[in-house]
């Protein structure tokens, strides 16, 4: 599930891609939908109605339906951080419970070892 909360700005750009889509082969379609993903967490099935097209009419239609919000920039910026900050904090606590449960190396931990490894060899050759 992508976003449901947009600023203005990102809303144009939404339907800008959408009116490309439309107009697209069905490469250059996948191609947008990825971007429409990656760049707005912009999922087109989380609004659609199956097996009807989504373009830009039916972006304005969901947020008329108030199936999207529009805020403010700042607002949006504020949430998009925040996703960051917990997107950031789940990864360090999977990677602890891999690290725990032997799956994964805790590679900055090796790094560590690493560089203090290195520097221990290197004031022996200095002695």
């Amino acid at each position: 599930m992508g976003r449901n909360k947009y600023s203005d700005s990102e809303i144009q750009g939404i339907a800008k891609l959408l009116r490309l889509k439309n107009c697209a082969n069905r490469a250059k379609q996948k191609e947008i939908r990825h971007k429409l993903r990656i760049e707005y967490e912009f999922n087109i099935s989380d609004f659609n109605v199956p097996g009807r097209a989504f373009g830009e009419q039916e972006l304005y239609d969901t947020i008329h339906r108030g199936a999207i919000r529009i805020l403010d920039d700042q607002t949006i910026a504020d949430m998009k951080a925040k996703r960051a900050r917990d997107r950031e904090r789940e990864e360090a606590a999977r990677m602890q419970d891999a690290v725990e449960a032997g799956e994964q190396t805790d590679w900055k931990e090796a790094m560590k070892q690493w560089q203090d490894w290195e520097a221990s060899e290197i004031s022996k050759i200095d002695k």
